[in-house]
């Protein structure tokens, strides 16, 4: 299995409604490692690392959002692998 990142930044009515505790569980459900934050702006960016099949079913995750969200838009790109990442957590 090849490793593959992806970064993205996800705006709309997503913070305050649990998107990065849902994006938490959604991500190490999949087995996928990375983070996922809030930032200043409103919006939310997360970095994921995994299988394509793993980070595809994500990317769709983040379409839909949690119940109480509203995604407008997401802006995924490629990153590089992060070597010995070993879980996907919530940044403060």
């Amino acid at each position: 299995m090849a490793l593959q990142r992806i970064h993205a930044a996800i705006t709309g009515r997503v913070q305050g409604v649990g998107y990065r505790y849902y994006t938490r569980d959604a991500a190490r459900s999949l087995g996928l490692t990375g983070w996922v934050r809030n930032r200043g702006d409103g919006s939310v960016e997360l970095e994921a690392q995994g299988d394509a099949e793993a980070l595809r079913r994500l990317s769709q995750w983040l379409e839909e959002g949690p119940p109480l969200g509203h995604v407008a838009k997401v802006c995924v790109d490629e990153r590089p692998p992060v070597a010995a990442e070993v879980s996907f957590d919530i940044r403060y």
